[in-house]
């Protein structure tokens, strides 16, 4: 048994997308697998990618907030309608995770907004930086445990900076800084400390 991916919140009901093998498609449109992605949006439900700030929507292949409308999106946080209206707008769920869309109209999830820094106007996304790192250092955890995590600060010249907390790592940190650099990570995703 070959497992396939999905994606889905409890707000969207929960499902809102598949990979669906061909052997267990009802009809052709729905047949396809797209490795690495979550599928396609099921029946009834629609998605698109906005810009996070401008909220212009991206086409084919641009990362951005994934926002889906359908009947599965919920109708409300119980008593909370602030919060319910900060989601949900004219019907369409914000995710809050950083996807793109390929021309056949599968999603591939790349990130998470709160896991990216808005740094002199750019888009930091935190989890390539700590892949980077993770691999540079050669030692994934410790214990079990995370060895690494990229976070960010308040800085007022650039609104935000990145800072790396970690635990005892197999090379020095300017070492690791300087691997970020070698591979080709542009100066502002490089952590000063």
């Amino acid at each position: 048994v070959a497992p396939v991916e999905g994606y889905g919140t409890t707000e969207l009901s929960p499902l809102a997308s598949v990979n669906v093998p061909d052997h267990r498609a009802t009809k052709p449109e729905l047949a396809g697998i797209t490795l690495g992605s979550v599928g396609r949006p099921v029946p009834g439900v629609r998605v698109k990618v906005l810009h996070p700030e401008t909220q212009a929507e991206l086409g084919v292949g641009e990362p951005g907030l994934l926002w889906i409308t359908g009947d599965n999106v919920m109708k409300g946080y119980l008593k909370q309608p602030d919060k319910t209206a900060e989601v949900v707008k004219d019907g369409w769920y914000n995710t809050g995770d950083i996807a793109m869309l390929d021309e056949r109209g599968f999603i591939t999830i790349t990130g998470r907004q709160s896991r990216f820094s808005k740094i002199g106007g750019e888009m930091v996304p935190h989890i390539r930086i700590e892949e980077a790192l993770i691999e540079a250092n050669g030692q994934t955890d410790d214990e079990g445990l995370p060895i690494l995590c990229v976070t960010a600060v308040a800085d007022a010249r650039k609104g935000e900076r990145l800072i790396v907390l970690h635990r005892s790592l197999a090379k020095p940190v300017d070492e690791l800084t300087k691997a970020l650099s070698t591979i080709g990570l542009p100066n502002l995703w490089i952590p000063d400390r």
